[in-house]
């Protein structure tokens, strides 16, 4: 089917498209790479949910695999005039959603199981991921490009020098995993950066039960101040008393805690908020 579609280099030029830094915008023409994004998403969910979809690229090789639907959001007006032709084609598989996905519930779009399927944008990619792992269960599997620096801290794992609040809060709900790299100059325009495809599995079960809110509050305060003693980054909150309790040296820093003990710690020093 997609040999009667225009490439995206002639989507761009005859619908006179601007790409807006502004928005995070860096699109992928090679439809090799895009199709090796979704082959390495299967088995593709019946309800697929994608970002910024731009000129199609990633769409089309989600659609190739004949989901039941694909909900494609993207704050860029010109990306209906993108999408114009597979819309033409695909008719109601394909729903398209000018919004600020950032702001959006994309938990509830469609039926479960559901997917994410995404090119994030950099600048407010991280921002996404945080609100979407509040509404984890309602998803089955997120696969998710992302600026390699925030993939490795994503995905790494306690004591690395990247582990931190964003592999905290994300390893707590899901399995998270590496899949592959893509350079920037895979991508138009072409980043200064590589980027990073990651693949998160919701657990059946957090690691340990505790509010989000709890966890968010206590990652936030022992790495705001990482190089410190987690005695002195938890000061405030009489964390030297709290660590002895759970017998957790106060001499250690943060990057050297599991877990499980953040939620052991979380769940002691904000007993109303778990």
């Amino acid at each position: 089917m997609n040999e009667t579609l225009p490439s995206i280099k002639e989507i761009l030029k005859k619908n006179n498209i601007k790409i807006h830094k502004s928005l995070g915008q860096n699109f992928l023409f090679d439809l090799n790479l895009t199709d090796k994004i979704v082959k390495m998403s299967e088995p593709i969910s019946s309800t697929i949910i994608e970002i910024g979809p731009g000129p199609g690229g990633l769409t089309r090789s989600i659609l190739k695999k004949n989901p039941n639907i694909v909900f494609a959001i993207d704050k860029d007006p010109q990306s209906e005039l993108m999408l114009a032709e597979l819309k033409e084609i695909y008719k109601e598989k394909l729903q398209l959603i000018t919004a600020d996905a950032i702001n959006y519930p994309i938990w509830d779009l469609g039926n479960y199981p559901r997917q994410v399927i995404a090119n994030l944008p950099y600048n407010v990619g991280t921002k996404m991921l945080i609100s979407w792992l509040r509404h984890i269960k309602k998803f089955n599997k997120l696969t998710l490009m992302f600026q390699k620096e925030v993939a490795d801290r994503i995905i790494a794992p306690v004591g690395s020098s990247n582990y931190g609040r964003l592999s905290i809060l994300t390893n707590w709900l899901t399995q998270s995993r590496k899949l592959f790299d893509i350079p920037g100059s895979a991508f138009i325009p072409s980043p200064k950066v590589t980027s990073t495809v990651i693949e998160l599995i919701p657990l059946e079960k957090p690691i340990l039960d505790i509010s989000f809110n709890a966890l968010e509050k206590i990652t936030n305060l022992a790495f705001s101040q990482r190089r410190k003693m987690l005695k002195s980054s938890l000061k405030t909150i009489n964390g030297e008393a709290i660590l002895d309790e759970l017998q957790i040296s106060s001499r250690l820093r943060p990057e050297q805690l599991t877990i499980n003990d953040f939620c052991r710690i979380a769940k002691r020093a904000f007993p109303s908020l778990s």
